[in-house]
């Protein structure tokens, strides 16, 4: 799937608009940090959902985990709220049966990979349940655009591949080494990276750490301070498929094992 999206996003559709003239206007490519005006007048208090962009990705379907970038705002006085943008990480939502705001679900399930969805609606609607309600009421009125990067079964893995295991002989000191070479896109600096992975501690090799009991697959950025250095070295120059054994020295040394399932190019 590639993020790479005319700078001006047009309406596509949209679902309860109560009146010509009260959604907000965004710009900018889909993948990068969306630019949202907001337009005088009242917003309403009904929830409405917008797509802006259809992507041409898979479309997310029921039991998918889904990664998304999210830009959330307040109407009043176009007030940043949160931004997955600025975190530098993806959000991942797990629909495994528990309390999602139906307007998340609505927002994020149906979807080609690479659409972009506004959301518009009171906050006791429109925030997801792992988002802080810290400085707004349930009925304030927030703006939430949604960037979908892809739709991934929990339990996604590289096709006809065990799970990983960490190699006997693997310990911080060693290079990275690749255990099986991957046939997609090659992963660049600055890309986004949809992975599975475990990772043990040392030297007692127990697993601390996987996408697996988290609930499935998550986005990282490939840029310094975002991820472990030693994912830097390791990942870029390699090719979407792969399998890395990346041994990570430190105070706390890790040994994990990445699957890198896709990689996305920043817009």
């Amino acid at each position: 799937m590639r993020l790479f999206w005319p700078a001006v996003l047009m309406v596509a559709t949209s679902c309860g608009l109560a009146e010509e003239g009260t959604l907000p206007v965004v710009t900018g490519a889909v993948g990068s940090k969306p630019v949202v005006a907001i337009p005088e007048g009242d917003p309403g208090r009904t929830s409405r959902i917008t797509v802006l962009w259809e992507g041409s990705g898979r479309r997310t379907v029921p039991g998918d985990v889904v990664l998304a970038d999210v830009d959330i705002r307040r109407w009043s006085g176009n007030q940043p709220y949160l931004s997955t943008y600025d975190a530098n990480h993806p959000t991942t939502v797990v629909f495994d049966g528990r309390q999602v705001a139906e307007t998340w679900r609505r927002s994020l399930i149906g979807h080609p990979a690479g659409s972009r969805v506004m959301l518009v609606g009171p906050a006791a609607e429109a925030l997801g349940t792992e988002v802080p309600a810290t400085g707004v009421s349930p009925a304030d009125t927030l703006v939430v655009v949604f960037d979908i990067l892809g739709g991934y079964p929990p339990d996604a893995r590289l096709v006809g591949r065990a799970l990983p295991v960490v190699p006997a002989d693997l310990t911080p000191a060693a290079p990275p080494r690749t255990l099986i070479d991957g046939s997609g896109r090659e992963i660049v600096a600055g890309a986004k990276v949809v992975v599975q992975y475990v990772a043990a501690s040392w030297p007692s090799r127990l697993v601390v750490d996987s996408s697996y009991r988290k609930g499935g697959p998550a986005a990282y950025l490939l840029k310094p301070g975002v991820v472990p250095a030693a994912w830097l070295d390791a990942l870029v120059g390699q090719r979407a498929g792969c399998r890395l054994a990346v041994p990570s020295p430190g105070e706390e040394p890790r040994l994990y094992i990445i699957d890198v399932l896709d990689t996305i190019t920043q817009a």
